[in-house]
């Protein structure tokens, strides 16, 4: 009698690696579940078996985009002064972006942004998590006015929202497929942004020492 061997075990994580690659290159309504299943190695009832559904399948896949691809944005906002955290968010994760391994641009920006009324949960779902990074900026340029390196009275809700706005468009050009040179352009004109907010409506004495720094 042959021996038929003990069957695959499913390896869920895996699975959910493979629908966040699919759903990240092709957003979330241009992705089928006949695709999703495909691209995870499974049937459609085990899909569902194993998430419940499209929608919670994608919301699981944009957590686990968040735990495994922010190393570029947490190791930037460790820098040692708020500026070169601004300057290191921009850059390393235009490199991110722009991983010839993986799919151009950020998932949480790209994957939902647009589309039919009924999927406005999952839109608002993925906001949320754009408003994050606002406020993961904003606690950076807090920390510096604490530490010294931001000048007291500097307009961090706008600095907060500049450089938001600068990084998720850093995403879309990527994904549109321009290069890290010019990608790295933007983010030179950024600081260079930054250098003028930061010092404009401080106070001579408080511009000073944060030039000497």
């Amino acid at each position: 009698m042959v021996s038929r061997g003990r069957p695959r075990t499913f390896d869920r994580t895996e699975a959910l690696r493979r629908a966040m690659d699919l759903f990240w290159e092709q957003g979330y309504e241009s992705t089928s579940i006949s695709e999703l299943a495909a691209a995870m190695g499974i049937n459609s009832p085990s899909l569902y078996a194993a998430f419940g559904s499209k929608e919670a399948l994608f919301r699981e896949a944009i957590a686990f985009y968040d735990e495994t691809e922010s190393d570029a944005t947490m190791t930037a906002l460790r820098a040692s002064t708020a500026r070169a955290s601004m300057e290191a968010l921009l850059r390393n994760n235009l490199v991110a972006y722009t991983d010839p391994g993986k799919p151009r641009g950020c998932m949480i920006v790209l994957a939902a942004n647009l589309g039919k009324s009924q999927n406005e949960e999952i839109r608002h779902y993925v906001a949320r998590y754009r408003r994050n990074t606002i406020e993961l900026i904003r606690q950076r340029l807090r920390r510096g006015i604490e530490e010294g390196d931001v000048p007291p009275g500097t307009d961090i809700e706008t600095i907060s929202a500049f450089f938001a706005t600068v990084l998720h468009g850093l995403s879309i050009q990527a994904n549109d497929g321009a290069s890290r040179e010019e990608l790295h352009q933007v983010a030179d004109a950024a600081m260079a942004a930054w250098d003028r907010m930061v010092h404009r409506d401080a106070p001579a004495a408080a511009v000073e020492t944060a030039t000497d720094r």
